[in-house]
């Protein structure tokens, strides 16, 4: 059998449950993100954002705090959301990404910044790609967001 003929029997989309724990994922960050003055911003980008997650996809969230420290010196927020530990931290320029799995193996990356990381005038080129690849508001409080969204597309 050649490759191209396995690739072609592999599912294109996640399974039912992971597609709910995905979903469950996002609501429970979004309600807590609620909660917390500090976080002035949750943007969920990449394949989840344009409704293109495949069965091996990990959630993709930029939040946006006032208190970047807190997320990136500290992993309690990790367990008190029940992501399990951080098992990597990368910085992409303006972005940290803290990598987290679920116990089910799910991959959810957080790429904390702060507000200045959606600022509109201009777009960083970074920003602006990764906000045209796919985005989604989750919590947006002061419309910043609302406002990148706006400006760039």
């Amino acid at each position: 059998m050649h490759r191209d003929d396995q690739s072609a029997n592999l599912p294109t989309e996640p399974s039912p449950e992971r597609f709910a724990e995905i979903n469950e994922v996002i609501d429970r960050i979004t309600c807590w993100s609620r909660g917390r003055d500090d976080i002035v911003g949750l943007l969920l980008v990449g394949s989840c954002a344009r409704n293109a997650a495949r069965p091996d996809s990990d959630i993709d969230i930029v939040l946006l705090t006032t208190d970047e420290s807190r997320y990136l010196l500290e992993d309690a927020w990790a367990m008190e959301l029940g992501l399990g530990e951080v098992i990597r931290t990368q910085s992409w320029g303006p972005i940290t990404e803290r990598r987290c799995p679920t116990a089910s193996g799910l991959k959810v990356e957080l790429g904390i910044g702060s507000p200045a990381w959606a600022k509109t005038d201009p777009v960083d080129p970074g920003t602006h790609r990764v906000v045209t690849d796919g985005a989604r508001v989750l919590h947006d409080p002061a419309g910043i967001l609302g406002d990148l969204l706006a400006t760039c597309y």
